[in-house]
């Protein structure tokens, strides 16, 4: 009996055996494949599949070329924030005040909301909600006796710098809700929208409904002009950070169901500030002066008051909550104020290039080639981030056996029914993950194409990886 068992066993190991190899040998027709197809002929495709339970390579090509990666940068900002902040991680946004509060309820000082790079705070993704957050303020400020403030309210933005994007950001990008830039004081993942109504007639004028919310602040310059039915939104916007002047360009398409476009906060400290203020001021508490921001007052040489006294402290989702809304909604804010986080953790300051050399550094020190990991921001969206699909695809080997890798593999997007992150800018294309076969047989896997013409490249992609399957 027990020699049939181990035979059973052994025929069982062979079968496998023998199942995983035709994989591979079948990806490799079907990568060779797709190199000769007509959208690949000028453009450098790699990939590199790995065993996810010994890390041996089972195919590789072109492994060692560093390329463009989009967002599946994501997948090593997530697992190099975890490795080093911790999946329980929470970022802490003070409300306090400075001055004095009379025995008549008059604050003879200034409101300060004290950010600390929490980039969910006021987002509709979580518990702390816009409205949510307000009303807490509010409820503090009612606690502590304060009626009217003789004073500003103040967004104090500092811990981040005044550097809200990367460098490599393209302009086209950096308006749009995607390119939103990071802030110390960050609030409703640091967009607004505009509301747009194509016009009757081909080239005619786009008519803007509204801005949600008002954001009376800035003005919107409208070059928009109405496209063709079925040619829907190619519209983008042109907003500069701490500029207050928009423009919109390009065409919003005849017959469109979606109501308009999301626009990127240009100073969402401010903003917050402003939101808090409007919120007193409906509520019969008046402020005598306009809401303001820490960089503000620094610029016009205004001396920023200290503290006198805390009033509440907001704690951000886990890390773990918002690696998941990170990956599988590809928030690229995220990625770049966890890096600015991931420096500030490391004793550096807190600046896109600190976070990117601590992140090279750390995985180099787990082995990873530094000359293999170009990062020059933390989401993907700069063309100038350059990874080989070996370095990428070995983090995610090595990582597998972390505590907090089931947090990490839950917040992977599934596509093409595998557990892959995805990454697309201007003719790059990408995915970076995890598959099980029908036999049980787990790989690692990422693919990524950089230069490729036309469009609709990605069932080209997943016609190679369904040889996993």
């Amino acid at each position: 009996m027990k020699f049939f068992k181990f035979l059973f066993i052994l025929l069982s190991l062979s079968f496998t055996q023998s199942f995983a190899q035709n994989r591979i040998q079948n990806i490799e027709k079907a990568f060779n494949n797709f190199l000769n197809d007509e959208q690949a002929k000028h453009a450098i495709v790699s990939l590199c599949v790995l065993d996810a339970n010994t890390g041996k390579t089972l195919y590789a090509k072109n492994e060692q070329i560093g390329l463009a990666t989009a967002s599946t940068l994501k997948t090593i900002t997530a697992a190099t924030a975890f490795s080093i902040l911790g999946k329980d991680f929470r970022y802490q946004t003070t409300l306090a005040y400075t001055g004095t509060v009379t025995s008549d309820g008059i604050l003879k000082g200034n409101l300060m909301i004290i950010g600390n790079g929490d980039p969910t705070l006021g987002s509709w993704r979580y518990q702390n909600k816009e409205n949510t957050v307000l009303m807490q303020w509010v409820s503090a400020i009612k606690a502590a006796g304060i009626k009217k403030i003789e004073g500003a309210i103040i967004g104090d933005d500092r811990i981040f710098g005044t550097q809200t994007t990367p460098d490599g950001w393209v302009w086209q990008d950096i308006g749009n809700y995607y390119g939103a830039g990071t802030s110390g004081l960050a609030w409703r993942e640091n967009q607004f929208d505009i509301h747009l109504r194509p016009g009757s007639s081909i080239a005619g004028e786009v008519k803007i409904v509204k801005t949600v919310p008002a954001t009376p602040y800035v003005q919107v310059v409208n070059e928009l002009r109405t496209g063709a039915s079925g040619t829907g939104d190619r519209s983008y916007a042109f907003l500069p950070p701490y500029s207050h002047v928009a423009y919109l360009r390009g065409s919003w398409g005849m017959g469109i169901t979606k109501t308009g476009i999301s626009v990127a906060l240009p100073d969402p400290a401010f903003d917050c500030a402003y939101r808090l203020l409007d919120t007193l001021k409906r509520l019969g508490i008046s402020a005598s002066q306009q809401a303001t921001t820490a960089r503000l007052m620094t610029l016009n040489n205004e001396v920023i008051p200290s503290v006198t006294q805390k009033m509440s402290t907001i704690s951000s989702p886990s890390l773990s909550e918002i690696t998941y809304w990170f990956l599988k909604k590809s928030i690229n804010l995220y990625g770049e104020s966890l890096l600015k986080t991931i420096a500030i953790k490391s004793g550096k300051e807190a600046t896109t290039s600190k976070g990117a050399e601590t992140e090279i550094n750390f995985w180099a020190d787990k082995g990873i080639d530094k000359t293999a990991l170009n990062i020059i921001d933390g989401s993907g969206l700069s063309p100038g981030d350059r990874i080989t699909t070996s370095a990428m695809a070995n983090i995610l080997f090595q990582i597998q056996k972390e505590n907090w890798f089931p947090d990490y593999y839950k917040a992977l997007p599934e596509y093409n029914g595998m557990k892959i992150k995805s990454g697309t800018i201007n003719d790059v294309s990408a995915f970076a993950g995890y598959h099980t076969d029908v036999a049980g047989n787990r790989y690692v896997l990422v693919i990524n194409i950089n230069n490729y013409s036309g469009n609709s490249i990605n069932k080209k992609l997943f016609k190679v990886l369904d040889e996993l399957k």
